[in-house]
């Protein structure tokens, strides 16, 4: 492989990675609030017993599931980059000079 071509991958790579990993941020903290509310909802719902309170937990559990999904897909991708990013630097290493 060229160096050159090389070396933008490595970039492209790293700049993809830094991105994936600030929204792994984010969406570690939104986890963090929709949780807790879940959570809150849930308990609410067993004190009050009333089909609204049900119906409100069940909500915020959903939402609480669907991000947990989306955390767990964008932590697949930052693993995913990683390895990426270190196969090229492997490449670098053992590459002509």
């Amino acid at each position: 492989m060229q160096r050159l071509l090389l070396e933008r991958r490595i970039s492209d790579v790293h700049d993809r990675l830094v991105r994936a990993r600030s929204e792994l941020a984010v969406i570690d903290e939104q986890l963090d609030v929709v949780t807790d509310a879940a959570e809150e909802a849930r308990l609410r719902s067993l004190v009050s017993e009333t089909p609204l309170a049900a119906r409100e937990y069940g909500e915020a559990q959903r939402h609480a599931d669907v991000l947990t999904r989306a955390r767990e897909a964008l932590a697949s991708t930052v693993a995913d980059l990683q390895r990426r990013r270190d196969e090229l630097l492997d490449h670098v290493g053992t590459g002509p000079r």
